[in-house]
């Protein structure tokens, strides 16, 4: 008898440990792992500390190496989630296993920024700025550059271009402008997420490589994401929109050029209104993958994804990106919750 109730016991206990380790299985931490643009990544960062703060069974790792990275390890499989500023293509979208959903999370300005000590309130036309990524333009004092600066003393330097040295967003927005605004650049360079630039430009990895660069090259000019130009207290010229004003990057003057957007049923918009504020402007998305690797991971990544478009909208502005209208983001958490499994 001893023997047998001591089964029973043991048979019991046995029992409430299933159960139980199932219980706190359930209420074990989910991390999630994401990749892909430096754009977004400061906010990114935050929206990650603030989503633990909110959900503490929710853990996000993500990392900045690049819209081009982030969408080749969406199609590879091996992140929860990619982020880029370029979005994919119907070629990239139809390699994702189980297909993938695009949700956009914020917008911004692309600043052209560079280093000339002593000189503030540069202008840059449509053609200069062409011809500098061109590689055409080459000295400070060129008169294309002369004529919409007569009140500068510009340098009679040589123009170091910085550029992007991997697959990037960032270089997509800059590239796709520049091509709509210079045709020579367009057929010289082209827009693209890996532009074949001219030989003998300077290259960053990320949006804080060329930050870096730039900020430690005099006679430098080169693109960023507008929030890592302020933190690193680089100047940024002011740029011809479409209406030919010369316009300075701003968080304002973003939400005014993205004020017009339409977002197609897969939020896959292009067309930035460019006579309307700063014209480089650019926006960036999530890319979840529909098929995930378990029940919680998906769950997770739907908690995210409407905390990010609700909650997390907030902290755009904090941190200088546009925020996403409230009734496209109320689509995009639909299509996450009817779609992601």
């Amino acid at each position: 008898m001893l023997f047998t109730n001591f089964g029973r016991l043991t048979t019991l206990t046995a029992v409430a440990v299933s159960v139980f380790g199932t219980q706190f299985a359930a209420l074990a931490d989910v991390t999630l792992s994401g990749a892909g643009a430096t754009f977004p990544q400061p906010l990114y960062e935050r929206y990650a500390r603030e989503i633990r703060k909110a959900h503490p069974d929710i853990k996000i790792n993500y990392q900045g190496i690049g819209s081009g990275g982030g969408i080749k390890q969406t199609i590879s499989g091996t992140v929860d989630f990619g982020a880029s500023d370029a979005a994919m293509t119907d070629g990239e979208m139809a390699k994702v296993k189980g297909g993938v959903l695009l949700i956009p999370t914020a917008g911004g300005a692309v600043s052209v920024v560079y280093n000339l000590p002593g000189v503030k309130g540069l202008k840059l036309s449509n053609k200069v700025l062409g011809g500098i990524f061109e590689g055409k333009i080459t000295t400070w004092n060129d008169p294309q550059i002369v004529q919409d600066n007569k009140s500068l003393s510009l340098p009679s330097g040589a123009i170091k271009p910085v550029v992007r040295a991997d697959g990037s967003g960032t270089a997509f927005i800059f590239t796709n402008h520049v091509s709509a605004v210079s045709p020579e650049f367009k057929a010289a360079v082209g827009a693209s997420k890996e532009p074949k630039w001219p030989s003998g430009f300077l290259k960053g990895k990320g949006n804080p490589g060329v930050a870096g660069l730039v900020k430690q090259t005099p006679g430098s000019i080169g693109f960023v994401e507008y929030e890592f130009g302020i933190k690193n207290g680089l100047s940024a010229a002011a740029v011809q929109n479409g209406s030919g004003k010369y316009v300075s990057p701003s968080l304002k003057s973003a939400n005014q050029a993205l004020a017009d957007v339409q977002f197609p049923e897969n939020f896959r918009a292009f067309d930035v209104n460019s006579t309307q504020g700063y014209p480089i402007v650019g926006l960036t998305w999530l890319l979840i993958p529909k098929s995930q690797k378990n029940p919680a991971k998906a769950q997770a990544i739907k908690t995210m994804v409407k905390w990010i478009l609700t909650s997390g909208q907030q902290l755009n502005d904090d941190l200088n990106y546009t925020s996403i209208p409230s009734s496209v983001a109320a689509r995009a958490i639909e299509a996450v919750e009817a779609g992601v499994k």
